[in-house]
């Protein structure tokens, strides 16, 4: 099954990865007028995309003023790097304690999923199904708490954790951390799921700082 995929979240994920790559500063206006001129759309769109960026924590809406971006400094970055890290690292850990036979095979039909963008390099895909892949994991704590504020600090990083598998063989070990992170929740080894989990974030952090310098 596909899901259509609107104008106005298409111009969100370019906006997202403009933020990531650094085309924006932090508060500078995100000028209406030539961004739509710019993505060859009405400003319709352009606005619902602007508000989906204002959610996110990349951009703030000032009545009167407009839409400005709000890009986390480096030093922010590697914070909300850290602090992911062990957000994943619990989440892995209890879901090795908890996770069940069906969300097993939902992870390894991911992890599927995942290889099969990478086969084809194509890593916006292959980032939509790793947010499947860990989104399955977060369920699989049994911790709707610890899951809703994963997924939080996620979407404020997803911009960045997506930029970085542009880096040269990141796809490839990714995937290699993926089917580590699979191993050991078939395993139901806590310890090792919360090892790997840390690392895969970790290197996460590691890759973007190579990518900005």
């Amino acid at each position: 099954m596909t899901t259509k995929t609107s104008t106005a979240d298409l111009i969100y994920e370019r906006l997202e990865a403009m933020i990531a790559d650094g085309r924006f500063k932090d508060g500078e206006r995100l000028d209406e007028v030539s961004l739509a001129r710019e993505f060859g759309v009405s400003r319709t769109p352009l606005r619902q995309a602007l508000q989906l960026l204002s959610s996110s924590g990349l951009a703030v809406f000032h009545p009167n003023r407009g839409t400005f971006a709000r890009t986390p400094d480096f030093v922010r970055l590697v914070e909300m790097f850290e602090v992911m890290a062990e957000l994943e690292a619990w989440c892995a850990k209890l879901a090795a304690q908890r996770i069940t036979t069906a969300q097993v095979m939902l992870l390894r039909q991911a992890a599927l999923r995942c290889d099969r963008a990478l086969s084809i390099q194509d890593y916006r895909q292959y980032y939509q199904e790793n947010e499947t892949f860990h989104g399955i994991i977060y369920d699989a704590t049994g911790n709707g708490f610890l899951a809703e504020e994963t997924r939080d600090m996620q979407r404020r990083l997803r911009p960045f954790r997506q930029a970085q598998l542009t880096v040269a063989d990141r796809l490839t070990s990714s995937m290699k951390e993926h089917r580590q992170v699979l191993e050991a929740l078939e395993a139901h080894d806590a310890r090792k799921a919360e090892t790997v989990m840390r690392e895969h974030i970790r290197i996460q952090s590691m890759t973007y700082k190579q990518l900005r310098n």
